[in-house]
């Protein structure tokens, strides 16, 4: 994982190790029930991991905070987050159950205690959080309204949904008609994979 490593110099041995130990087990798992496209596997560090950390370039979770990861699929981008961030609770949810169990188990091997999944739509939950992320499960315009309620009351100004999506978004901004600010990852990190590669930030304040 010397890629995360280039990115995040500050990460300690063991997040390093659980890192590797993330990649041994979304391995294994995806040959079983593929996680992600099989052609991806050999990048999984760049393409799955790295992708998933853009987020922290551009909000850094404090310490107690709790963030929701809709759409997790495999554990993305969770998992990463929360060996990044051991002090914040991180919940995955998908609506399949044996995406949601590979999860809980890839959790349980890395001894992630910061982390819970389970099966679930996002408009099905009851809890509230400081934070919402998510890997371009649907168009903007059609994701917004599944989170918009699940934000704490009076939460800090850097809450909101971190949604990573690629491409052209000018259309689907538009559409969705909601206040955001886009980090392009190519600012971030210099591989050609992130060249398209955003997220996008929903205000929670846009929610109201």
């Amino acid at each position: 994982m010397d890629i995360i490593k280039r990115y995040f110099p500050t990460l300690t041995d063991e997040q390093q190790q659980l890192f590797q130990r993330l990649e041994t087990e979304f391995r294994d798992w995806n040959a079983r029930l593929n996680l992600v496209a099989r052609t991806d596997v050999a990048n999984l560090g760049e393409k799955h991991f790295l992708h998933s950390l853009g987020i922290a370039k551009v909000v850094q979770f404090p310490a107690g905070a709790s963030v929701l990861d809709v759409g997790t699929g495999g554990g993305l981008p969770g998992l990463p987050l929360a060996i990044l961030f051991p002090e914040v609770k991180f919940h995955l949810v998908d609506s399949i159950g044996k995406k949601i169990h590979a999860v809980q188990e890839m959790a349980q091997a890395l001894g992630l205690s910061n982390v819970t999944a389970e099966q679930t739509r996002a408009e099905q939950l009851r809890h509230k959080y400081d934070y919402i992320v998510s890997r371009a499960v649907a168009r903007l315009a059609t994701f917004h309204p599944w989170i918009m309620h699940r934000y704490k009351p009076g939460v800090a100004n850097t809450s909101g949904l971190y949604y990573l999506k690629g491409g052209d978004l000018e259309e689907e901004i538009q559409e969705a008609g909601l206040p955001t600010a886009i980090y392009n990852l190519s600012d971030y990190f210099t591989e050609e994979f992130f060249e398209t590669k955003k997220v996008v930030f929903v205000p929670a304040s846009s929610a109201r």
